[in-house]
């Protein structure tokens, strides 16, 4: 039995070669172009000048001398620009926005990293802490050495007079 060459699953097709070349873009730049364009349609600006662009063009269309008209009551080439514009928002605000979240995705790294940084030093100075109750638990404080020294002045002064009670 004869097997065709790529037929089986055991080895790779051969990759076919296109007489299309695909054109090729800056995609940084092109980035960039998004995230501009998708911040300025954000803006009250924008929605100003739409606003005033329709209200001309049904304006202009409705109330023109029929001979001015250029897209009649249905406004279809209206709905056609309105919809090839949206066409185009949608996916460059899609790419804004995963630019967005790879930004995010990134700070969001750095900030989990400081802060694991940050609990490592507060675990360190909790044990220096910890070492340095211990140590002064260990030390002798004033008061400790003052009563110490009374009770031994006390003696002293005991036995200075078993002395003096003796030899008299």
């Amino acid at each position: 039995m004869a097997e065709r060459r790529g037929s089986r699953l055991d080895t790779p097709k051969e990759q076919r070669r296109t007489l299309i070349r695909t054109p090729t873009y800056d995609r940084d730049a092109f980035g960039v172009f998004a995230e501009q364009f998708a911040r300025f349609m954000g803006t009250a600006r924008f929605l100003m000048w739409m606003t005033v662009v329709v209200v001309f063009w049904i304006g202009w269309n409705t109330l023109a001398p029929k001979s001015a008209r250029f897209d009649e009551y249905p406004f279809i080439f209206l709905t056609l620009i309105l919809s090839l514009q949206a066409s185009y928002a949608a996916p460059l605000i899609l790419l804004a926005q995963n630019r967005q979240e790879s930004r995010d995705k990134v700070v969001a790294e750095q900030d989990r990293q400081a802060n694991a940084r940050a609990h490592a030093d507060m675990e360190f100075l909790a044990r220096e802490v910890a070492s340095l109750r211990m140590a002064v638990g260990e030390v002798a404080t004033r008061d400790f050495l003052r009563s110490e020294l009374r009770s031994l002045r006390d003696d002293l002064v005991e036995e200075e007079d078993d002395e003096a009670a003796t030899s008299a």
